[in-house]
């Protein structure tokens, strides 16, 4: 069996950070579909690909363009760049979806924007 194509993979995941970021699970998004919550997990992984009207679904159930799910795909060859491969794992993990949530759970855009700032000067401190 070959390896997955890397842009069914890229799209898989951007499914899987934004239902993570919504809080959904895989099986609510499968209910959604009308589909097995496994075959969920075969379309994140890449593993399946996800054809043009159920990704038209699962955009609207997750409340994105369709684009959005290909947004920073960029397609050398055959394969995804690196930094975009790099981008999308740290982009998976769980701390930095706990991130993003917590961010905008945040409903004041003042203190929003404070707090960014506030990452933003740590993070020159460390570099």
């Amino acid at each position: 069996m070959s390896a997955p194509d890397p842009v069914d993979v890229y799209v898989g995941s951007r499914v899987r950070l934004r239902r993570t970021v919504l809080g959904m699970s895989q099986e609510k998004l499968a209910d959604q579909l009308g589909i097995t919550f496994q075959q969920v997990q075969k379309y994140e992984n890449g593993s399946n690909r996800i054809g043009s009207s159920r990704l038209f679904a699962i955009s609207n159930i997750l409340n994105v363009p369709v684009e959005y799910l290909f947004e920073g795909c960029h397609v050398e060859g055959s394969s995804v760049s690196e930094e975009v491969s790099e981008f999308d794992r740290q982009m998976n993990k769980k701390e930095s979806i706990e991130l993003i949530k917590f961010y905008y759970s945040i409903t004041d855009e003042k203190v929003r924007k404070k707090v960014l700032d506030l990452i933003k000067s740590m993070a020159k401190g460390l570099a």
